[in-house]
């Protein structure tokens, strides 16, 4: 269980860090923000026209009587709505990864000289467009994970009693190993660990995941949150992705004194 609060505190100790490297920070902004703004309006139009889509869906009811047919179309756009949400939280950090991978590959790239005895960090020798297509593919597989656990969870979320206690504290835990994984990637990746690798060093040390990822979950349920805490969760998850390595960093908690400023790179 001690593993629970180490995660945890990695995800504090990668907040700490991008507010003390402003510009890191600043420039992290940008790619949560543009998928902020795809999915806002992605949902807003969900709720304008999804019930107007569920009744071109269902013609079959159009001759039901009254009440039955407004019931049900009424029970499938609210179904529809909840998918939609339930697919943003499970999908955002993967898409705002992929957006913003330049932005994010380098931020990491600095959290790993800032915290490495010989001030160097691993490099994946790929062009860019190679680990685009890999994030891209990677990220694919990982969502529709994502996805078959959530349609079971939501599925389950019917049961009585247990669907409206025990289900959304699984389905929080779900979450928070995915986001985990996802977050990691960014270092993995560079260090050149396959997805089937990650998944295998993720699952070894569960607690650890679910101490950093859980509460991130949570907190991006809140709006606009997850924006403001993508950086630092970069910067959290790199200092895990170490740890998870056995790789050595210096300082007890990954602050050395004179990084007040950004690493060059």
């Amino acid at each position: 269980m001690r593993d629970l609060g180490v995660g945890f505190r990695y995800l504090l100790k990668g907040q700490r860090w991008v507010a003390r490297h402003g510009r890191q920070f600043g420039f992290g902004l940008l790619p949560g923000l543009i998928t902020l703004v795809l999915y806002a309006a992605a949902l807003v139009a969900l709720a304008l026209w999804g019930e107007d889509f569920v009744t071109w869906a269902t013609p079959f009811a159009d001759d039901w009587s009254s009440p039955w047919a407004g019931l049900f179309r009424g029970f499938l756009t609210a179904v529809l709505f909840a998918l939609g949400l339930l697919l943003s939280v499970l999908t955002f950090t993967a898409v705002t990864l992929l957006v913003g991978q330049p932005f994010y590959e380098n931020l990491s790239e600095k959290v790993d000289r800032d915290v490495s005895p010989d001030g160097t960090a691993p490099e994946s020798g790929l062009p860019l467009l190679r680990e685009l297509w890999i994030s891209a593919r990677d990220s694919l597989r990982i969502v529709v994970r994502a996805l078959v656990w959530g349609v079971l969870l939501f599925a389950l979320g019917f049961v009585p009693v247990a669907g409206q206690t025990v289900v959304p504290v699984i389905g929080f835990f779900v979450t928070g190993f995915f986001l985990t994984e996802e977050l990691t990637a960014v270092a993995l990746q560079r260090r050149g660990v396959e997805l089937r690798e990650r998944l295998a060093l993720l699952r070894s040390r569960k607690t650890l995941v679910w101490g950093f990822g859980t509460p991130l979950g949570l907190a991006f349920l809140v709006p606009f949150v997850a924006v403001f805490l993508m950086p630092g969760a970069v910067a959290g998850a790199t200092l895990m992705a170490r740890d998870l390595l056995g790789e050595e960093t210096a300082g007890e908690d990954a602050e050395k004194p004179g990084k007040a400023e950004d690493v060059p790179s």
